[in-house]
């Protein structure tokens, strides 16, 4: 069983950094492809549970984000950021790590080691 589990986009450098990090440390994680297997509701709620970050912060501000017509107005709750990111789950911030009751959005990369450390 692995301790820690990071939601992965192998298309992102910082998500493709954030699996070198554990590599380098050691450290057999659970690799969740959230596009290929997008978290539900529930899922997204326990995540927010866990979240160091804001949970507004889980949500990219991307060019999709904005051809989607979405505004920060969008996203300014937890219910509205998890149903946002059920309904377009591309917009999961990656990489996120989950470690027992903590999770972070690895971001910039300097917090994984960190988190994985502590």
């Amino acid at each position: 069983m692995s301790d820690v589990t990071i939601l992965h986009n192998n298309r992102c450098s910082t998500s493709r950094a954030a699996m070198d990090r554990l590599d380098e440390a050691g450290v057999e994680a659970e690799v969740v492809d959230y596009l290929r297997h997008p978290l539900d509701a529930a899922a997204l709620r326990d995540l927010l549970d866990r979240l160091e970050d804001a949970p507004t912060d889980l949500v990219r501000r991307d060019a999709h984000f904005a051809e989607l017509g979405l505004t920060d107005a969008d996203v300014e709750t937890r219910e509205q950021v998890v149903a946002v990111l059920v309904d377009h789950p591309r917009l999961l911030q990656r990489p996120v790590l989950v470690k027992g009751d903590r999770a972070i959005i690895g971001r910039p990369k300097e917090r994984v080691a960190a988190f994985l450390a502590g």
